[in-house]
């Protein structure tokens, strides 16, 4: 199993109500937020559903095998997850931005 590193949650920027132009403002930087979070997560998502296929490839010879090994196999497929979902993922991100987006709109 990968040792995956926590995403901390980002905190989504509070609507003000101080005029039109500044509310527009935040609800773009909710957005931008709510995007990144989305692509986050499928990127870990994408990263766990991988680890098993690499988990049990064995390589031998003079260079492979030890802990180092382990360590940069798990960053490789860590960074497999983030790649795939930049290139649009499987569309977890979007699921998952719609909902973050529908929670702030119930919170204002």
């Amino acid at each position: 199993m990968l040792d995956s590193p926590v995403i901390p949650a980002m905190p989504l920027a509070p609507v003000q109500q101080a005029g039109p132009g500044q509310r527009q403002m935040s609800q773009e930087a909710m957005q931008r937020a709510a995007k990144k979070a989305g692509e986050e997560f499928e990127a870990l998502f994408i990263a766990e559903m991988l680890g098993p296929v690499f988990e049990g490839l064995s390589s031998e010879g003079m260079f492979g095998g030890g802990s180092g090994e382990k360590i940069y196999r798990s960053l490789m497929v860590q960074e497999y997850g983030k790649a795939i979902a930049r290139a649009g993922g499987v569309g977890i991100a979007e699921a998952v931005q719609s909902e973050m987006l529908k929670m702030q709109e119930m919170q204002s």
